[in-house]
């Protein structure tokens, strides 16, 4: 993975974005990581990672049920008690 100076990815910038097309480019500012360059392919790529994690989760916890709006607010009443308690 190539990593440059922002100064450096706007005067070669044609080139890094041609290099991104294989492999990330990370970008750094003031000497601290601030961007990575990645391909549209591999940005597509994680969104459908993350959209199979957020669909996991969402049939775990539909697995698991619901709770009813009666038992929602009274665990948030609970918790809010233990915070005003300092039990937290």
């Amino acid at each position: 993975m190539a990593t440059l100076s922002a100064t450096d990815f706007k005067r070669r910038m044609g080139e890094y974005l041609e290099q991104a097309q294989h492999e990330p480019v990370t970008v750094t500012k003031e000497g601290r990581k601030y961007a990575v360059v990645i391909s549209q392919k591999e940005f597509e790529r994680f969104q459908r990672l993350e959209d199979r994690y957020w669909g996991r989760l969402a049939e775990e916890a539909e697995e698991e049920g619901y709770l009813t709006p009666e038992e929602t607010m009274a665990s948030i009443k609970r918790r809010l008690a233990e915070i005003e308690a300092g039990a937290v």
